[in-house]
């Protein structure tokens, strides 16, 4: 029984994780669903929209079956990390690398891994329910799915360290406070937030793509890389339809009809 659906309207594919049974757990199963649907909106879409089915966005990894841990005779041959290095950081590098931008739309609970997929967002939604979990010290585990890298750079050292020494919730409305997420909206707009801002990316001209590149290549550039990679984007932006169509908008004092092109 798959675990993802995709749906696909006016340029934005709406993916959505739909085992609500275990609050969207991402057991090996699903992440491999989710690579998938991604990889079908990337080819079809020109923007996509990650949620959650039911009372949460993401629960963690499946613990209880078809999860990161691997059955091992001995404690000391278990190996906690192997499916992080086979499955899961090979999917979220994937949504780091993603050709369309993506909004994440958190409903409920965003825990562990599910944290992670939801600080992948270019823009980061969420319902005022919503809350974000760092896991996984209440099991003896490390925080994983890039979240050491992605919550220190989202709202710095001292929080991302509370937030995973500590294992405490945070609300969205505190996430929103600390800047790690982009909106808090009451949950009954909360998707309908996401679609507005997910048809505006669809919308807008190829270089929306590439400023999501640019801008994820920054968190590891230095000054004179990142500059040189502007150099040479904005050289390929300045090639595109897009571009043209932007600047004979602007004289005619007219909307820009992007295409994406």
């Amino acid at each position: 029984m798959s675990k993802v659906r995709i749906g696909i309207e006016d340029g934005v594919a709406v993916i959505t994780m739909a085992d609500p049974a275990t609050m969207n757990a991402a057991g090996v199963d699903m992440a491999q669903e989710l690579n998938a649907a991604f990889g079908r909106a990337a080819r079809e879409a020109r923007a996509a929209i990650l949620t959650g089915e039911g009372r949460g966005f993401c629960s963690g990894a499946n613990l209880s079956g078809g999860g990161p841990l691997q059955r091992a005779e001995t404690q000391s041959e278990l190996d906690a990390g192997a499916a992080l290095e086979s499955i899961y950081n090979p999917l979220v590098t994937s949504l780091r690398d993603l050709p369309i931008p993506f909004v994440t739309a958190v409903n409920g609970a965003a825990a562990g891994v599910g944290c992670s997929f939801a600080l992948m967002g270019d823009l980061i939604v969420a319902g005022e329910s919503g809350y974000f979990l760092q896991a996984f010290r209440r099991i003896g585990l490390v925080p994983d799915g890039g979240s050491t890298y992605l919550l220190p750079r989202a709202i710095g050292r001292a929080r991302a360290m509370e937030m995973m020494l500590l294992g405490e919730k945070v609300p969205a409305k505190t996430a929103l406070e600390w800047g790690m997420i982009n909106r808090c909206v009451p949950d009954a707009d909360l998707m309908t937030t996401a679609k507005e801002l997910a048809v505006q990316l669809a919308n807008g001209p190829k270089s929306v793509a590439m400023i999501r590149r640019i801008a994820w290549a920054s968190l590891d550039n230095d000054w004179k890389e990142q500059l040189h990679l502007e150099r040479i984007t904005q050289r390929d932006a300045g090639r595109t339809a897009d571009f043209a169509e932007g600047v004979m908008a602007f004289a005619q004092k007219r909307p820009a009809k992007f295409k994406g092109a």
